[in-house]
């Protein structure tokens, strides 16, 4: 009887396997992001609204409470008025907090955030001179300050939020020119001297995130934030992930060219976003108007609640090139909404109908301010943490005491 010819081996599979811990995360994540967005929400529901399993959802959320993520609402609900009672999970935000450092060029703002990213408490240190270690060491003082202040709450870790080039995964911010900053490695510095997991990114990307998951345009299927302070960066998230680019280079529009501009630029060009848009000119167009000797822009802004109409002037005219700028980047990556940080449009309804107005009117309704108010630099500090959190809940929060 002939032999018959064994059958060939199976081929691999070029696509790679998810590993079972992967998708652990991720399922955890998402059921965390839902009780975050719905609770208090009964488990059967976010089945619903995940997609998962009702067995996959109750073990995650087993898993969730028992390391004090969430927690069982307190007022079970029946389903029309019979049956066993559905008792809803909600967000346990008693138990731990972020601390959030935000190094802005004239000074650092410290937070602790609960994990719902509402600020709990802040504080301000002016610097005293700009060389990083002084500055972190600072930091990492204001946040044992904080902390001792609330000696019930118990620290996930610390997230730092930085203008300028920062490489996210190195934790390092690359290069700081106000700030006189490079290769400053910032994770190392401060994980040294708080003893705690430390989160570095962008502070235009740290405030994306900040609106994805607690703001406004949550939701939203593209965000681009732009970021007009000393400082003038974007970010871009797209499907609820932060295009970063390699090392973290992207969202660098510091020296894109703005039309109308009349700011000579150091790069040789004249009408660069940074230079047109930043803190510094403004304040500086405002001393030379006589309005106020400082370089704080919220005396601007006093000068103009206060009816002076140059002051009214300057805040208006930078919010239109901030309405050009938006323009051209909403020309360029059509986002769904744009989120704008800048003191005027914040504070001004004048300011943002003058940065609506030079967007256009069809495009006017996706432009809107930061959903964090005067908290906002507090809360795009927690904000690295958090994101941290609520992408890989399973190993970014310990098990509480």
């Amino acid at each position: 009887m002939p032999r018959t010819a064994a059958p060939p081996a199976p081929r691999t599979s070029p696509v790679p396997r998810v590993a079972d811990s992967d998708r652990r995360r991720t399922s955890a994540s998402v059921i965390l992001r839902s009780v975050l967005e719905h609770g208090p929400v009964a488990r059967s529901t976010i089945a619903r609204l995940t997609g998962l399993s009702p067995a996959a959802v109750t073990d995650h959320c087993t898993r969730l409470t028992a390391l004090g993520l969430i927690r069982e609402s307190a007022a079970p609900r029946r389903s029309n008025g019979a049956g066993r009672p559905h008792v809803p999970v909600d967000l346990d935000d008693s138990r731990f907090v972020v601390c959030g450092v935000h190094v802005a060029v004239p000074y650092t703002t410290v937070a602790l955030l609960d994990l719902r990213g509402r600020v709990l408490a802040r504080r301000e240190s002016k610097h005293r001179g700009t060389e990083p270690y002084e500055v972190l060491a600072r930091a990492a003082e204001g946040l044992a300050a904080l902390l001792a202040e609330a000696a019930d709450s118990r620290p996930l870790g610390v997230g730092v939020a930085v203008g300028g080039w920062v490489d996210r995964d190195s934790g390092t911010v690359v290069e700081h020119p106000l700030l006189g900053w490079r290769e400053v490695p910032v994770r190392e510095l401060l994980g040294a001297r708080t003893g705690l997991p430390v989160h570095v990114d962008g502070h235009a990307r740290a405030l994306v995130n900040a609106e994805r998951l607690f703001g406004r345009v949550r939701g939203s299927r593209s965000v681009l934030q732009l970021f007009v302070g000393n400082v003038v960066d974007a970010a871009f998230a797209t499907h609820d992930e932060v295009h970063h680019g390699p090392r973290s280079q992207a969202g660098a529009v510091a020296h894109l060219p703005l039309a109308g501009g009349t700011e000579p630029c150091s790069c040789g060009r004249t009408g660069c976003l940074q230079v047109e848009l930043s803190e510094r000119t403004l304040c500086r167009r405002a001393r030379e108007a006589g309005i106020t000797d400082g370089v704080n822009p919220m005396e601007v802004l006093a000068a103009a609640d206060a009816g002076n109409p140059v002051a009214v002037r300057l805040l208006r005219e930078r919010a239109r090139m901030t309405g050009r700028a938006a323009g051209l980047l909403l020309d360029v990556l059509n986002p769904e909404r744009v989120v704008v940080t800048d003191v005027g449009v914040l504070y001004r309804e004048d300011c943002l109908a003058a940065l609506r107005a030079e967007v256009g009117v069809e495009r006017a309704g996706s432009v809107v301010p930061t959903s964090f108010g005067n908290s906002v630099l507090a809360v795009a500090g927690g904000a690295v943490a958090l994101d941290v959190l609520y992408r890989d809940p399973l190993t970014a929060s310990p098990v509480p005491n």
